[in-house]
Parts: structure tokens; sequence; C-alpha cells
């Protein structure tokens, strides 16, 4: 994995503060590799999951940092999500 997937991972555990997800979500960060998120908390893994989020390492960055809305990068076309959209709804309450 890269080094950049191994921070997503290492940020989003001490976000999330121990709490797991409720179902698995999938990260894929173009270029960079995968990591999933399930109710273990956050891992790097490329296994299939409830919903698959796909985007590159500055959107996620700044979705992570608070800076960009999660919603707004899918709507403008820098964030796709495949799967199901309740769990992509769920996790914008993990991410905020």
């Amino acid at each position: 994995m890269s080094e950049t997937v191994n921070q997503a991972v290492a940020a989003l555990n001490e976000k999330m503060d121990g709490q797991g997800f409720d179902g698995t979500a999938k990260f894929v960060i173009e270029g960079e590799g995968s990591f999933i998120i399930d109710g273990s908390g956050a891992r790097a893994g490329d296994e299939d999951a409830d919903v698959t989020l796909t985007a590159d390492t500055d959107t996620f960055q700044q979705i992570f940092e608070g800076d960009l809305n999660p919603t707004s990068a899918f709507m403008s076309g820098k964030l796709t999500i495949d799967g199901d959209m309740g769990a992509a709804m769920k996790l914008a309450g993990v991410l905020a």
C-alpha cells in the first residue's frame, strides 16, 4: 500500500475514535490504492464492500480535513459512488 493510503487509514481511525461503521465502505484513491471502513474501523484492503467511493488524493484529503463536503464532491463529479447510496449517506456522518 502507498503512504497516502496508510496516512488516510491512520487519520480516519483517529477521527472515528474507536467507532466502527455499520456496513462496509471501500475508498479507492486513484493511483494510490484502497482501504476499507467497517465495524472494526479503517484498514488497508481491496475486498468487496457495500459501497465504493473513488476519487483522487486531493479530493479525499479535502473531504477528510472537512474542507469539502462529500455530497458536494459527488455532485460536482469529483467523487464517484458505486453501490449502496444509503451506506454512502451514512458515511457523511462518519467523515464529518
